[in-house]
């Protein structure tokens, strides 16, 4: 019988750990064998571990603007292809998306790359935007099928001719897990709003503070807390120092990074995620699994999840005082009109955001591509 390798390749292995581990499963069960390409985080040690997926560590500076490193890392891609020859090449996030799916059109080798946002680069208009844009539109130019997040991002590529409109196909996300995700009755007590994500200025974390700054006489007992890691390596990172004085004045709590969000999301009256763009957000997919409200910015991906006044409220991009107003709002519904928001928000992921979706279109996609 044939090996059928497949290889999934991420700017951090914690990536795949947390938002692949449902297709990795489902794929090992179709008959591939996998291998991960990527650099190595101990965060995501044990859950690589129970995953038992053969790990390849690469180095991928995440955030660097140096052509030479680029290069550099274009050829340790292609080497490692060249040798572990896999049927298909799985990207996810901008420099694994491109320049492994540059590497695998020539060995050959069909690259599925996945879109999951943005970033930066497209987020801040510039000279980088310019070279980001012509590296995508070398990257993705053979790939038998290319999956964005949401229509906006889909339909911006296929304009900008990175991509043509018959490679393209339509996810709902990296998919939930409705069984680990599930329902948790909402606490009562002061409200309390939780934003869960890397903590950068693009995820609207200045705005999130700023909102709790203006919200302090009006909601003197409600609770503003971040979880997730601090990305010192990301242009736009929020530093230490500064989300110390935060913490100083009492504006936020500051939870930590976690291997599991459940518990704080059931902690929570509400997610919030006043983001500058994204790809299908998975913070507000978790949170309305688990029939929790959602406050989200009115952009691309937010306002694919949130459906203002019925399952949360949208705000405006970068500005903290219509975010305040949407959190004031929530906070000063009766419970019961919460209870009906956050159950109509876990109908929604039912009904559209199944990790069973995004698994069956790369199922389909793989067997299309008949390797030898």
């Amino acid at each position: 019988m044939t090996r059928k390798t497949i290889v999934l390749s991420a700017n951090s292995d914690w990536n795949i750990a947390n938002f692949r581990s449902g297709l990795i499963r489902a794929l090992r069960g179709a008959g591939y064998e996998l291998v991960v390409v990527a650099p190595q985080d101990p965060a995501a040690d044990a859950r690589m571990r129970e995953l038992e997926i053969e790990q390849i560590p690469i180095r991928i500076e995440r955030s660097g603007l140096n052509p030479l490193e680029d290069l550099k890392l274009l050829l340790r891609y292609r080497i490692l292809l060249k040798r572990i020859r896999p049927v298909a090449y799985l990207g996810y996030t901008i420099k694994p998306n491109v320049y492994g799916s540059w590497a695998s059109a020539s060995l050959g080798i069909p690259a599925i790359p996945n879109v999951s946002g943005l970033g930066t680069a497209f987020i801040r208009n510039g000279p980088l935007q310019q070279i980001v844009t012509r590296l995508y539109r070398i990257g993705f130019r053979r790939a038998p099928a290319v999956f964005f997040q949401n229509d906006e991002d889909r339909r911006l590529f296929v304009e900008r001719q990175l991509v043509r409109s018959e490679q393209t196909r339509l996810l709902p996300g990296s998919g939930v897990d409705l069984d680990h995700f599930s329902a948790a009755p909402q606490a009562g007590g002061p409200a309390t709003f939780l934003l869960v994500g890397r903590l950068l200025r693009d995820k609207g974390i200045g705005e999130f503070v700023e909102a709790a700054r203006l919200l302090r006489d009006e909601l003197p007992e409600a609770r503003f807390q971040l979880l997730g890691p601090i990305d010192e390596g990301n242009r736009t990172a929020i530093t230490r120092r500064e989300l110390d004085s935060w913490v100083d004045d009492g504006l936020v709590e500051y939870l930590g990074a976690t291997d599991d969000v459940r518990p704080f999301i059931a902690g929570a009256t509400a997610i919030v995620l006043p983001s500058y763009r994204e790809g299908l957000p998975r913070s507000l997919l978790e949170g309305a699994a688990m029939e929790r409200p959602l406050i989200a910015t009115d952009v691309p991906g937010c306002r694919d999840v949130v459906e203002n006044g019925a399952n949360g409220y949208l705000c405006i991009v970068r500005d903290a005082s219509s975010l305040a107003g949407a959190m004031k709002r929530l906070a000063e519904l009766p419970a019961e009109r919460r209870i009906a928001m956050g159950r109509q928000g876990r109908r929604m992921v039912e009904e559209r955001f199944s990790e069973e979706i995004v698994i069956r279109a790369y199922l389909d996609v793989l067997a299309t591509l008949n390797p030898v």
